[in-house]
């Protein structure tokens, strides 16, 4: 139910149809999916930091990068004696 709520607002704010903001939905959640794909290679060290700033730009690599040490920060910690 919450997403047809979500849908009905989002019909509203845009002005749009249904099937306007489906697709836009679905246009986003593609780049989102694709945009982690990218990440994740990047921090795997499949791509590049240029080819991942390139590729997704400077602000994603750095949230990604910043989210990576916090986690890496976290672990030492918890694994610590």
């Amino acid at each position: 139910m919450e997403t047809f709520t979500t849908l009905e607002s989002l019909k509203k704010a845009l002005g749009k149809s249904d099937a306007e903001v489906l697709a836009l939905a679905f246009e986003s959640g593609v780049r989102h999916l694709w945009r982690d794909v990218l990440l994740g290679k990047y921090l795997r060290g499949e791509l590049t930091r240029e080819e991942a700033i390139e590729a997704v730009g400077i602000d994603w690599v750095e949230l990604a990068e910043r989210q990576k040490a916090a986690m890496e920060a976290d672990l030492a910690w918890a694994l610590q004696p």
